[in-house]
């Protein structure tokens, strides 16, 4: 027991200021990804709207000849021709239900909202945002 009693006292802590300081995000970062992802989101619209045209033109048997039931056929192919042999076309008195459009119209959806998603990804993240958010991701 007298062993103990020839300890030293320790000298107390030292008091630490931890306050955080506010973190700014540079939004020369934010503005380019903003930014792509309104291109692809107008990109999206062009190629859908161009897919509806064509859908709705086949739907109601639009004549062939008309410059812009072409210009139509002419513009979409290039999105549609890949799917064109998925689907065998559904033909009742010169009206024709393509099922591939809508099919190709479906995945340039998806196409579009991963590389959105791809992007938002890429968006620096504050420290704050990143506590906040990790605990509620979901655990692989």
């Amino acid at each position: 027991m007298a062993e103990l009693n020839n300890i030293a006292p320790q000298a107390p802590m030292p008091e630490v200021d931890s306050t955080l300081k506010k973190e700014t995000m540079p939004t020369q970062n934010i503005k380019p990804l903003y930014r792509g992802t309104q291109i692809v989101w107008y990109i999206l619209l062009v190629i859908e709207i161009l897919l509806m045209f064509r859908f709705f033109l086949k739907l109601v048997g639009a004549n062939t000849a008309a410059g812009f039931t072409q210009f139509i056929y002419t513009a979409s192919y290039p999105f549609a021709g890949p799917f064109a042999a998925v689907f065998n076309l559904t033909q009742v008195q010169g009206s024709i239900f393509e099922w591939s459009t809508l099919l190709s119209m479906f995945f340039y959806f998806i196409v579009a909202w991963l590389i959105v998603k791809a992007f938002v990804m890429a968006k620096p993240v504050s420290t704050e945002e990143a506590d906040a958010k990790l605990p509620t991701q979901e655990k692989l």
